[in-house]
């Protein structure tokens, strides 16, 4: 499962590369979204690589991300109690299980399927140069560390 993050905005991108980020539901910078890893999948990360930063999430900091992060729709964050009533398990941890398996938080139909992260602590790289001398495109599992800078 890959977690990508928007970075940048718009300003002078093609129709074409704004249709692909909408239909990646990244609208706004700093959101992330977590997509299974397969060919129509890369093939758009890759349309869209000047924008964006992607890698492999690892299972403890998707946990850690649907803790801090995960909201209902309205944007009222979810305790463990109405875990199990909105999406059937008493944790975070069987959640994520899930989600490395296949299921989408679109599934969920009161959960938000984006996630909105602050600014990372210590700023960016650079928002113009890819990885790694700077924070776009693929990332592998260096995305694990931004992720956690952004929570």
């Amino acid at each position: 499962m890959f977690a990508v993050i928007r970075i940048s905005g718009t300003v002078n991108a093609s129709r074409d590369v704004e249709d692909t980020l909408k239909m990646l539901r990244l609208e706004a910078p700093n959101n992330c979204v977590l997509v299974p890893e397969d060919a129509s999948f890369k093939g758009m990360l890759g349309h869209v690589k000047d924008f964006i930063t992607w890698g492999e999430v690892e299972k403890e900091t998707l946990v850690n991300l649907l803790e801090k992060r995960l909201r209902l729709m309205g944007n009222k964050k979810i305790e463990k109690k109405s875990l199990k009533e909105v999406t059937g398990f008493d944790s975070f941890e069987k959640l994520a299980d899930e989600l490395m398996k296949g299921k989408k938080l679109k599934d969920f139909k009161k959960l938000k399927p984006v996630l909105r992260l602050t600014p990372p602590s210590k700023g960016f790289k650079s928002t113009r140069e890819g990885f790694p001398r700077g924070d776009l495109s693929y990332r592998g599992k260096e995305i694990n560390k931004l992720l956690e800078r952004m929570m």
